[in-house]
């Protein structure tokens, strides 16, 4: 099974299809999609970790609000995340996290295209035999 695998949608945004066997792992493979863009997440140390917690009102609010804490990290402390271990909560929809990654060093990790968002625009996340998700980035 791919983590993650980039769709040609759209012409002025990144599109992401990510897969997991659960909604752990799902969240975290469309972390990793997201800072794949941004990096190339294979030379991401794990040297810094932050926590983070946020809420939704249903998976794809979740969604929403996970990978948009994380654009957080980027903007204010410079970070790059390339592993990451969390816990959903799905009657709830909340999400506990540990992210670990370092600063962003242009001469190391290959900067890519800046993300400014996560958006809602065709996101979609369901189960079949595996969870997938479907999220477009305004780049």
């Amino acid at each position: 099974m791919k983590k993650f695998e980039f769709v040609d949608i759209t012409t002025a945004d990144v599109a992401f299809d990510a897969c997991g066997r659960n909604l752990n792992e799902l969240f975290a493979n469309s972390a990793l999609a997201m800072f794949e863009v941004m990096v190339d997440t294979k030379k991401v140390k794990s040297k810094v970790k932050r926590k983070v917690k946020v809420k939704g009102n249903d998976l794809q609010s979740l969604m929403f609000s996970w990978l948009n804490e994380l654009l957080i990290f980027v903007d204010s402390e410079n970070l790059a995340f390339s592993n990451f271990k969390t816990e959903i909560d799905e009657k709830n929809f909340t999400l506990n996290a540990v992210c670990k990654g370092e600063k962003i060093n242009p001469k190391k990790h290959e900067t890519r295209t800046a993300v400014k968002a996560c958006t809602y625009h065709q996101m979609k996340i369901e189960k079949n035999k595996i969870w997938k998700a479907r999220v477009i980035l305004d780049i």
